[in-house]
């Protein structure tokens, strides 16, 4: 049987991510296919980014339903695909418990941070606050806490005197479109496995 390769991606915003994964398979470096881009608001500008390269693009807007109202369509929308992962691209809704059990290890999440420093908003401030002199991004399996799944990937960004928040968010974003992309394809690959918190090769 041939194996499942398919993801869905899980936009609010530019959706910049989703288009490096789009250029990445459409380049040829990820083997993988986009079954279905969904955006929780109307005006992301990612889901017209997404209709213009002909890719199925769902609206389904959270404004005015609870969490489990919107995550049950959420659900059955996303096993209807049947993706193999499910990729978040600036997705900015927090997932609960119930929806992560329903894909387990089939979610992913790129963080603007080495974690596990720096979970959460406002990550480039937190690094520069700090003073830490390298920060850098990660892609990691999402579970039921803050950005605290297992961690799959990891690319580093060194920070110089200059940088201001906007700055260090712009070199990271580099990074996060290379680092995404070879992160999916390792997954989808199977060959890998979780040791306490950390995803390695088989």
């Amino acid at each position: 049987m041939e194996q499942n390769r398919k993801i869905a991606i899980l936009i609010s915003g530019r959706g910049s991510n989703m288009q490096a994964l789009m250029d990445a398979i459409e380049s040829g470096e990820l083997n993988a296919q986009i079954a279905v881009v969904i955006s929780n608001r109307a005006d992301a500008q990612g889901i017209q980014l997404a209709k213009s390269r002909g890719y199925t693009s769902v609206i389904m807007p959270s404004r005015g339903l609870s969490r489990q109202e919107h995550e049950k369509l959420l659900i059955a929308e996303l096993k209807w695909h049947n993706p193999a992962l499910i990729c978040l691209a600036g997705y900015m809704r927090l997932l609960s418990p119930e929806f992560v059990q329903t894909f387990p290890q089939q979610i992913l999440n790129i963080h603007p941070s080495l974690l596990p420093a720096f979970p959460g908003l406002d990550v480039q401030q937190q690094a520069l606050d700090y003073g830490v002199k390298y920060s850098g991004c990660t892609v990691h399996f999402v579970d039921e806490g803050c950005d605290s799944g297992a961690i799959i990937a990891q690319s580093v960004v060194p920070i110089v005197d200059e940088d201001n928040a906007q700055t260090l968010a712009s070199r990271i974003l580099v990074e996060e479109h290379k680092l995404y992309a070879k992160a999916v394809q390792f997954i989808l690959d199977r060959n890998w496995q979780i040791v306490g918190r950390r995803v390695i090769k088989n």
